[in-house]
């Protein structure tokens, strides 16, 4: 076992090999072809596959083939028994040494009946599918939710097909705005207990770790931005786009947040994203 551990320490000490790591743990439990983490973190398809199997040789991550291609994913398993290891065998499980946020990380989600949970959307753009999902969970559940959403990018407007979609589903769209997800991590912006990507991009870039370890998910779709056609082919990708969030956001809003602890949550989440 502590042969194993080290293996794995080693093979997660390489500076690419984590970042290629890290990629997957950020989709998980998405698998993800060998092109597109190879696009995502800027490596040769060759430099890729070298990392990708040094990985897979240490059980850190999973390989599928599906077709001519080659999918992986993260391994919570092994990650989990890595976490053992220098908790457990390491550290001597000295509880001491865990910083002092992490300890009741498990049961952070405050399972009583007048809470109001913050919730934030990330896409790259923050011009159609985040602005979709916060405008849903706010008129769907926004006695439960605040809802919010933002943009990796750093300058971008409206979608004008995405606001005439939600005109038509009779949402107020007076007080939208695009907004980058910087302004969410000012000192006085309001502490997320929940972050989604809903973009694939989004979610394969690296990003500042969100004060108070909120519980995140990710719930990727394609972008109606990069529809082409006619108009109403367009407008088909809007209403797909829409259909897909309302769908899972409100299989979200009724969840049962006061009959589960962050790791059942978790899994709730991920599920709802496949």
């Amino acid at each position: 076992m502590e042969s194993l551990l080290t293996d794995r320490l080693a093979t997660l000490s390489h500076p690419q090999r984590m970042a290629v790591f890290r990629l997957l743990m950020r989709r998980c439990p998405d698998e993800l072809p060998a092109g597109e983490i190879a696009e995502a973190l800027q490596l040769k398809a060759s430099t890729a596959s070298v990392y990708l199997s040094a990985l897979t040789q240490a059980g850190l991550i999973s390989q599928r083939r599906d077709g001519t291609r080659l999918l992986y994913a993260v391994n919570l398993d092994a990650t989990r028994e890595v976490v053992a290891g220098l908790f457990v065998d390491c550290c001597r499980g000295r509880a001491d040494l865990c910083p002092p946020q992490f300890s009741d990380l498990l049961t952070n989600i405050a399972p009583t009946a007048d809470k109001t949970f913050n919730v934030l959307f990330v896409c790259t753009g923050n011009s159609a599918r985040s602005i979709f999902a916060e405008t849903i969970l706010r008129d769907m559940a926004g006695d439960k939710f605040t809802a919010y959403s933002a943009g990796t990018a750093h300058r971008s407007e409206l979608n004008p097909l995405a606001v005439e979609m939600l005109k038509s589903k009779g949402h107020d769209v007076s007080l939208l705005r695009s907004k980058n997800f910087e302004e969410f991590q000012v000192v006085d912006a309001p502490q997320m207990d929940f972050v989604f990507t809903v973009c694939d991009r989004a979610a394969n870039e690296e990003c500042p770790t969100w004060p108070g370890q909120p519980v995140s998910g990710h719930w990727g779709m394609p972008d109606p931005v990069k529809a082409e056609g006619t108009d109403a082919e367009k407008r088909l990708a809007f209403h797909q786009a829409y259909g897909a969030l309302h769908n899972r956001i409100r299989a979200f809003s009724a969840l049962s947040f006061e009959n589960l602890d962050r790791g059942s949550l978790q899994k709730q989440v991920d599920e709802i994203g496949k």
